[in-house]
Protein backbone atom coordinates (compact mmCIF):
# COMPACT_ATOMS: atom_id res chain seq x y z
CA UNK A 1 0.00 0.00 0.00
CA UNK A 2 3.05 2.31 -0.25
CA UNK A 3 1.89 3.99 -3.49
CA UNK A 4 -0.99 5.84 -1.79
CA UNK A 5 -1.04 9.69 -1.77
CA UNK A 6 -0.35 11.57 1.49
CA UNK A 7 -3.30 11.44 3.90
CA UNK A 8 -3.95 15.19 3.49
CA UNK A 9 -4.83 14.59 -0.18
CA UNK A 10 -7.36 11.79 0.47
CA UNK A 11 -11.00 12.99 0.47
CA UNK A 12 -13.15 11.85 3.38
CA UNK A 13 -15.34 8.94 2.25
CA UNK A 14 -12.76 7.54 -0.18
CA UNK A 15 -12.71 3.75 -0.49
CA UNK A 16 -9.71 1.53 -1.17
CA UNK A 17 -8.96 -2.18 -1.37
CA UNK A 18 -6.13 -3.05 1.01
CA UNK A 19 -3.95 -5.58 -0.83
CA UNK A 20 -2.20 -6.51 2.42
CA UNK A 21 -5.35 -7.55 4.30
CA UNK A 22 -7.49 -8.26 1.18
CA UNK A 23 -10.32 -6.17 2.65
CA UNK A 24 -12.08 -2.93 1.59
CA UNK A 25 -11.47 0.18 3.73
CA UNK A 26 -13.02 3.66 4.14
CA UNK A 27 -11.06 6.89 4.81
CA UNK A 28 -12.86 8.72 7.69
CA UNK A 29 -10.64 11.82 7.50
CA UNK A 30 -7.97 10.56 9.88
CA UNK A 31 -7.52 6.85 9.23
CA UNK A 32 -8.53 3.90 7.04
CA UNK A 33 -11.38 1.93 8.69
CA UNK A 34 -12.05 -1.62 7.62
CA UNK A 35 -15.50 -2.45 6.22
CA UNK A 36 -17.43 -4.93 8.35
CA UNK A 37 -19.67 -7.38 6.49
CA UNK A 38 -22.32 -9.18 8.54
CA UNK A 39 -25.97 -10.12 8.90
CA UNK A 40 -28.13 -9.07 11.86
CA UNK A 41 -30.02 -12.38 11.84
CA UNK A 42 -28.45 -14.15 14.82
CA UNK A 43 -30.67 -17.01 15.91
CA UNK A 44 -29.71 -19.38 18.75
CA UNK A 45 -31.25 -22.57 20.05
CA UNK A 46 -33.20 -20.48 22.57
CA UNK A 47 -34.68 -18.11 19.97
CA UNK A 48 -38.04 -18.66 18.33
CA UNK A 49 -36.72 -17.36 15.03
CA UNK A 50 -33.54 -15.70 13.73
CA UNK A 51 -33.41 -11.93 13.94
CA UNK A 52 -31.59 -8.81 15.07
CA UNK A 53 -29.81 -9.05 18.41
CA UNK A 54 -30.15 -6.51 21.22
CA UNK A 55 -27.70 -6.23 24.15
CA UNK A 56 -28.15 -4.68 27.61
CA UNK A 57 -25.02 -3.83 29.62
CA UNK A 58 -24.24 -2.59 33.13
CA UNK A 59 -26.73 -0.94 35.46
CA UNK A 60 -27.77 -0.54 39.08
CA UNK A 61 -30.10 -2.41 41.42
CA UNK A 62 -29.97 -1.08 44.98
CA UNK A 63 -27.54 -1.28 46.62
CA UNK A 64 -25.02 -2.37 43.95
CA UNK A 65 -23.84 -1.69 40.38
CA UNK A 66 -23.95 -4.51 37.81
CA UNK A 67 -21.36 -5.80 35.31
CA UNK A 68 -23.82 -8.10 33.52
CA UNK A 69 -24.44 -8.08 29.76
CA UNK A 70 -27.46 -9.99 28.48
CA UNK A 71 -29.08 -10.24 25.06
CA UNK A 72 -32.38 -10.81 23.28
CA UNK A 73 -33.55 -11.72 19.81
CA UNK A 74 -35.55 -8.59 18.95
CA UNK A 75 -37.66 -10.39 16.32
CA UNK A 76 -39.08 -12.86 18.85
CA UNK A 77 -40.13 -12.61 22.49
CA UNK A 78 -38.72 -14.22 25.61
CA UNK A 79 -36.35 -13.67 28.50
CA UNK A 80 -32.88 -12.19 28.04
CA UNK A 81 -29.92 -14.61 27.92
CA UNK A 82 -26.52 -14.13 29.55
CA UNK A 83 -23.93 -12.71 27.10
CA UNK A 84 -20.90 -11.94 29.29
CA UNK A 85 -19.60 -9.19 31.55
CA UNK A 86 -18.27 -5.64 31.45
CA UNK A 87 -14.73 -4.94 32.64
CA UNK A 88 -16.21 -3.36 35.79
CA UNK A 89 -19.61 -3.05 37.45
CA UNK A 90 -20.87 0.35 36.23
CA UNK A 91 -24.08 2.32 36.24
CA UNK A 92 -25.01 5.00 33.72
CA UNK A 93 -22.74 3.87 30.85
CA UNK A 94 -23.11 5.22 27.33
CA UNK A 95 -23.09 3.02 24.27
CA UNK A 96 -23.40 2.61 20.52
CA UNK A 97 -22.95 -0.12 17.91
CA UNK A 98 -22.29 -1.07 14.32
CA UNK A 99 -23.71 -4.20 12.72
CA UNK A 100 -20.84 -6.18 14.23
CA UNK A 101 -19.53 -4.39 17.35
CA UNK A 102 -21.23 -3.21 20.51
CA UNK A 103 -19.52 -0.38 22.43
CA UNK A 104 -19.98 0.52 26.11
CA UNK A 105 -18.31 3.73 27.32
CA UNK A 106 -17.90 5.61 30.57
CA UNK A 107 -20.26 5.30 33.51
CA UNK A 108 -19.77 5.34 37.26
CA UNK A 109 -18.27 2.40 39.12
CA UNK A 110 -18.12 3.92 42.63
CA UNK A 111 -20.21 6.74 44.13
CA UNK A 112 -17.46 9.29 43.41
CA UNK A 113 -15.74 7.86 40.32
CA UNK A 114 -16.27 8.97 36.72
CA UNK A 115 -15.24 6.13 34.41
CA UNK A 116 -13.58 7.00 31.08
CA UNK A 117 -13.03 3.46 29.75
CA UNK A 118 -14.41 2.41 26.34
CA UNK A 119 -14.88 -1.34 25.83
CA UNK A 120 -16.41 -3.50 23.10
CA UNK A 121 -17.92 -6.87 22.28
CA UNK A 122 -18.59 -8.72 19.04
CA UNK A 123 -22.40 -8.87 18.88
CA UNK A 124 -22.59 -12.14 16.92
CA UNK A 125 -20.68 -14.00 19.64
CA UNK A 126 -20.89 -14.02 23.43
CA UNK A 127 -18.23 -13.18 26.00
CA UNK A 128 -16.72 -10.43 28.11
CA UNK A 129 -15.76 -6.99 26.83
CA UNK A 130 -12.36 -6.10 25.35
CA UNK A 131 -10.59 -2.76 25.96
CA UNK A 132 -11.13 -0.21 23.14
CA UNK A 133 -9.64 3.02 24.52
CA UNK A 134 -10.73 6.00 26.65
CA UNK A 135 -13.15 8.89 26.34
CA UNK A 136 -11.84 12.46 26.23
CA UNK A 137 -13.58 13.02 29.60
CA UNK A 138 -14.62 10.60 32.32
CA UNK A 139 -18.38 10.89 32.65
CA UNK A 140 -21.61 9.07 33.26
CA UNK A 141 -25.03 9.56 31.70
CA UNK A 142 -28.36 7.77 31.48
CA UNK A 143 -28.58 6.60 27.87
CA UNK A 144 -26.22 8.77 25.83
CA UNK A 145 -24.42 7.47 22.78
CA UNK A 146 -25.48 6.98 19.16
CA UNK A 147 -23.91 5.79 15.92
CA UNK A 148 -24.07 4.95 12.27
CA UNK A 149 -22.16 2.00 10.80
CA UNK A 150 -18.81 3.85 10.94
CA UNK A 151 -18.80 6.30 13.85
CA UNK A 152 -19.95 6.22 17.45
CA UNK A 153 -20.73 9.46 19.32
CA UNK A 154 -20.87 10.02 23.09
CA UNK A 155 -22.67 13.09 24.33
CA UNK A 156 -22.46 15.20 27.44
CA UNK A 157 -22.74 13.38 30.71
CA UNK A 158 -21.41 14.53 34.03
CA UNK A 159 -18.33 14.21 36.18
CA UNK A 160 -18.50 13.27 39.85
CA UNK A 161 -16.70 14.59 42.92
CA UNK A 162 -17.71 17.28 42.20
CA UNK A 163 -20.86 16.71 40.17
CA UNK A 164 -20.70 18.80 36.99
CA UNK A 165 -22.58 18.35 33.70
CA UNK A 166 -20.37 18.68 30.62
CA UNK A 167 -21.07 19.78 27.05
CA UNK A 168 -18.50 17.56 25.32
CA UNK A 169 -19.34 15.34 22.35
CA UNK A 170 -16.56 12.94 21.34
CA UNK A 171 -16.43 10.14 18.79
CA UNK A 172 -14.73 6.90 17.82
CA UNK A 173 -14.35 4.88 14.64
CA UNK A 174 -16.12 1.67 15.65
CA UNK A 175 -14.19 -0.73 13.41
CA UNK A 176 -10.84 0.29 14.92
CA UNK A 177 -9.66 0.80 18.50
CA UNK A 178 -8.22 3.86 20.22
CA UNK A 179 -9.15 6.86 22.33
CA UNK A 180 -12.14 9.05 21.48
CA UNK A 181 -11.59 12.33 19.59
CA UNK A 182 -13.36 15.67 20.09
CA UNK A 183 -16.43 16.11 17.85
CA UNK A 184 -18.02 19.33 19.11
CA UNK A 185 -20.27 20.61 21.90
CA UNK A 186 -23.87 20.42 22.99
CA UNK A 187 -25.89 23.62 22.79
CA UNK A 188 -26.90 23.10 26.43
CA UNK A 189 -24.59 21.79 29.15
CA UNK A 190 -26.61 18.74 30.17
CA UNK A 191 -26.46 15.24 31.58
CA UNK A 192 -28.84 12.26 31.56
CA UNK A 193 -29.80 12.97 27.97
CA UNK A 194 -31.30 10.35 25.69
CA UNK A 195 -29.60 9.71 22.35
CA UNK A 196 -30.46 7.87 19.14
CA UNK A 197 -29.68 8.14 15.44
CA UNK A 198 -30.56 7.77 11.79
CA UNK A 199 -27.82 6.83 9.31
CA UNK A 200 -26.96 10.54 8.98
CA UNK A 201 -28.08 12.29 12.17
CA UNK A 202 -27.31 11.86 15.84
CA UNK A 203 -30.12 13.05 18.12
CA UNK A 204 -29.59 14.21 21.73
CA UNK A 205 -32.72 14.91 23.75
CA UNK A 206 -33.86 16.23 27.14
CA UNK A 207 -31.62 15.95 30.17
CA UNK A 208 -30.63 17.65 33.40
CA UNK A 209 -28.84 21.02 33.49
CA UNK A 210 -27.76 23.40 36.25
CA UNK A 211 -30.08 26.25 37.11
CA UNK A 212 -33.83 26.72 37.39
CA UNK A 213 -35.63 25.00 35.79
CA UNK A 214 -33.02 22.27 35.79
CA UNK A 215 -34.62 19.79 33.41
CA UNK A 216 -34.56 20.19 29.67
CA UNK A 217 -37.11 20.00 26.84
CA UNK A 218 -34.60 20.65 24.09
CA UNK A 219 -33.92 18.18 21.25
CA UNK A 220 -30.64 18.72 19.34
CA UNK A 221 -28.92 17.04 16.41
CA UNK A 222 -25.58 16.69 14.65
CA UNK A 223 -24.56 15.25 11.29
CA UNK A 224 -22.56 12.15 12.24
CA UNK A 225 -20.15 12.23 9.28
CA UNK A 226 -18.98 15.79 10.04
CA UNK A 227 -17.66 17.60 13.11
CA UNK A 228 -19.28 20.49 14.96
CA UNK A 229 -21.72 21.65 17.61
CA UNK A 230 -25.35 20.58 17.87
CA UNK A 231 -28.19 22.37 16.10
CA UNK A 232 -31.75 22.85 17.33
CA UNK A 233 -34.23 20.14 16.29
CA UNK A 234 -37.31 20.84 18.44
CA UNK A 235 -38.68 20.27 21.95
CA UNK A 236 -40.66 17.93 24.16
CA UNK A 237 -44.00 19.17 25.48
CA UNK A 238 -42.77 18.75 29.09
CA UNK A 239 -39.41 18.52 30.87
CA UNK A 240 -37.83 15.22 29.88
CA UNK A 241 -35.03 13.36 31.65
CA UNK A 242 -33.81 9.78 32.29
CA UNK A 243 -35.44 8.32 29.18
CA UNK A 244 -34.65 5.27 27.07
CA UNK A 245 -34.29 6.03 23.33
CA UNK A 246 -34.24 3.94 20.16
CA UNK A 247 -34.98 4.34 16.46
CA UNK A 248 -35.36 2.88 13.02
CA UNK A 249 -33.97 4.83 10.06
CA UNK A 250 -36.66 7.54 10.24
CA UNK A 251 -38.47 7.50 13.59
CA UNK A 252 -36.99 8.05 17.04
CA UNK A 253 -38.76 6.94 20.23
CA UNK A 254 -38.23 8.21 23.80
CA UNK A 255 -39.80 6.33 26.72
CA UNK A 256 -40.14 6.88 30.44
CA UNK A 257 -39.70 10.59 31.20
CA UNK A 258 -38.89 11.27 34.84
CA UNK A 259 -42.14 13.12 35.56
CA UNK A 260 -44.29 11.01 33.23
CA UNK A 261 -42.82 7.55 33.58
CA UNK A 262 -45.28 5.75 31.28
CA UNK A 263 -45.28 7.88 28.14
CA UNK A 264 -43.46 7.25 24.85
CA UNK A 265 -42.81 10.25 22.56
CA UNK A 266 -41.71 10.21 18.93
CA UNK A 267 -39.95 12.38 16.34
CA UNK A 268 -39.26 12.00 12.62
CA UNK A 269 -35.47 12.31 12.48
CA UNK A 270 -35.21 13.26 8.80
CA UNK A 271 -37.10 16.53 9.46
CA UNK A 272 -37.23 19.07 12.29
CA UNK A 273 -39.99 19.57 14.82
CA UNK A 274 -41.33 18.91 18.30
CA UNK A 275 -41.88 15.47 19.78
CA UNK A 276 -45.43 14.12 19.90
CA UNK A 277 -47.05 11.31 21.87
CA UNK A 278 -46.63 7.78 20.49
CA UNK A 279 -48.16 5.69 23.27
CA UNK A 280 -47.24 4.25 26.66
CA UNK A 281 -44.92 1.70 28.24
CA UNK A 282 -46.57 -1.44 29.62
CA UNK A 283 -45.33 -0.38 33.08
CA UNK A 284 -44.13 3.09 34.01
CA UNK A 285 -40.48 3.46 34.96
CA UNK A 286 -37.51 5.84 34.65
CA UNK A 287 -33.78 5.27 34.11
CA UNK A 288 -34.67 2.57 31.58
CA UNK A 289 -32.87 1.82 28.33
CA UNK A 290 -33.93 0.87 24.81
CA UNK A 291 -32.74 -0.90 21.68
CA UNK A 292 -34.28 -1.61 18.29
CA UNK A 293 -34.52 -3.32 14.94
CA UNK A 294 -36.03 -1.64 11.85
CA UNK A 295 -39.44 -3.00 12.94
CA UNK A 296 -39.46 -2.94 16.75
CA UNK A 297 -38.42 -0.64 19.56
CA UNK A 298 -37.66 -2.50 22.80
CA UNK A 299 -37.53 -0.90 26.27
CA UNK A 300 -35.79 -2.69 29.13
CA UNK A 301 -35.50 -2.39 32.90
CA UNK A 302 -35.54 0.88 34.80
CA UNK A 303 -36.47 2.13 38.27
CA UNK A 304 -39.86 2.90 39.73
CA UNK A 305 -40.97 6.49 40.29
CA UNK A 306 -40.20 6.39 44.04
CA UNK A 307 -37.11 4.18 44.55
CA UNK A 308 -34.01 2.68 42.93
CA UNK A 309 -34.87 -1.01 43.03
CA UNK A 310 -34.39 -2.41 39.55
CA UNK A 311 -37.09 -3.62 37.17
CA UNK A 312 -36.69 -6.72 35.01
CA UNK A 313 -39.46 -5.74 32.56
CA UNK A 314 -38.82 -5.81 28.81
CA UNK A 315 -41.59 -4.49 26.57
CA UNK A 316 -41.80 -3.49 22.91
CA UNK A 317 -43.68 -1.47 20.31
CA UNK A 318 -43.90 -1.60 16.52
CA UNK A 319 -42.50 1.59 14.93
CA UNK A 320 -45.33 1.61 12.39
CA UNK A 321 -48.09 1.28 15.01
CA UNK A 322 -48.74 3.75 17.81
CA UNK A 323 -50.08 2.48 21.12
CA UNK A 324 -49.16 0.77 24.37
CA UNK A 325 -46.06 -1.42 24.60
CA UNK A 326 -46.47 -5.21 24.79
CA UNK A 327 -44.68 -7.53 27.22
CA UNK A 328 -41.54 -9.08 25.70
CA UNK A 329 -40.00 -11.00 28.63
CA UNK A 330 -37.60 -10.37 31.51
CA UNK A 331 -33.99 -9.27 31.89
CA UNK A 332 -31.57 -11.83 33.33
CA UNK A 333 -30.89 -9.34 36.13
CA UNK A 334 -33.31 -6.63 37.30
CA UNK A 335 -31.73 -3.17 37.06
CA UNK A 336 -31.93 0.41 35.83
CA UNK A 337 -29.34 2.98 34.72
CA UNK A 338 -27.86 0.75 32.01
CA UNK A 339 -27.36 0.78 28.23
CA UNK A 340 -29.00 -1.01 25.33
CA UNK A 341 -27.67 -1.42 21.78
CA UNK A 342 -28.21 -3.67 18.75
CA UNK A 343 -26.79 -4.76 15.41
CA UNK A 344 -29.79 -3.44 13.45
CA UNK A 345 -30.74 -0.05 14.95
CA UNK A 346 -31.83 3.02 13.02
CA UNK A 347 -28.34 4.37 12.41
CA UNK A 348 -27.29 1.37 10.33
Amino acid sequence: MSNLPPSGEIPRGAIRFNTDSNKPELWDGSQWAEFQLSTPNLGTSGDRQPGARGLFGGGYDAPANKDVIDYINISSTGNAIDFGNLAAAVELPMGCSSATRGIFAGGRNTPADSYDVIQYVTIASTGDTVDFGDRTVGSANNSGGCSNQTRGLFNGGNTYNPFAPVDVIDYITIASTGDAVDFGDLHEVATQQAATSSPTRGIFAGGYAPGTPNTERLIEFVTIATLGNTQDFGEFAVDSIRMGACSNATRGLFGGKNDDVSSIDTIIMTSLGNAINFGDLSTGRRFLTATSSPIRGVFGGGHGPADYSGSNVIDYVQFATEGTAIDFGDLSSARGRFKGLSNAHGGL
